[in-house]
């Protein structure tokens, strides 16, 4: 995949997954100590992060995320004994369909931190905002989903809307 430069106008759309312990510790440290990351960057929580499952990685961009990260306990040191390491595994297995599919593995990245450390949470938000900005928005974004047939879909944006499971699409960022 080839890295092209896109406007300064591009905001990323970033889900980061982390876990309740030094995921979440970092994130309330960071607040704690008024440590500045960019607002761009959707959190979600999970137990640990041996629990992610690469469907949710993949639902991520499906739903519209230009990158998708994890925060997870240092190796060696998770409350959970090694889920840290099950995660990175998932991370990697999910890096290879990314490729495959041609999206991208670098779009996905994991990065491991304890509860104490504030900046490395913050740096590891904007770490993946530039790398994104870098590689632009995710391609399935231009993607239009095909009817199915014999059924009339909703138009996207719409109130009735309710197969809307994430993101909705910002119509205000072009997407030529």
């Amino acid at each position: 995949m080839t890295v092209q430069r896109h406007s300064k106008h591009f905001e990323p759309e970033i889900t980061a997954f982390y876990c309740i312990y030094c995921g979440y510790m970092a994130a309330d440290t960071a607040g704690a100590l008024n440590v500045q990351y960019p607002a761009n960057v959707k959190f979600l929580r999970l137990p640990c992060t041996g629990k992610t499952d690469i469907r949710y990685l993949l639902e991520a961009f499906e739903q519209g995320a230009d990158g998708v990260y994890l925060v997870a306990c240092p190796i060696g040191n998770c409350h959970h004994v090694r889920g840290n390491e099950r995660g990175r595994a998932r991370v990697d297995r999910a890096r290879r369909i990314l490729d495959e599919i041609g999206l991208g593995g670098e779009r996905l990245e994991i990065f491991f931190m304890s509860g104490s450390q504030a900046h490395s949470f913050a740096e590891a938000a904007h770490t993946m905002t530039a790398r994104i900005r870098e590689l632009g928005p995710n391609p399935l974004k231009k993607i239009a989903p095909l009817p199915a047939e014999g059924r009339d879909m909703p138009v996207p944006g719409d109130d009735e809307d309710v197969s809307f499971r994430g993101r909705r699409p910002d119509p205000t960022q072009r997407t030529e």
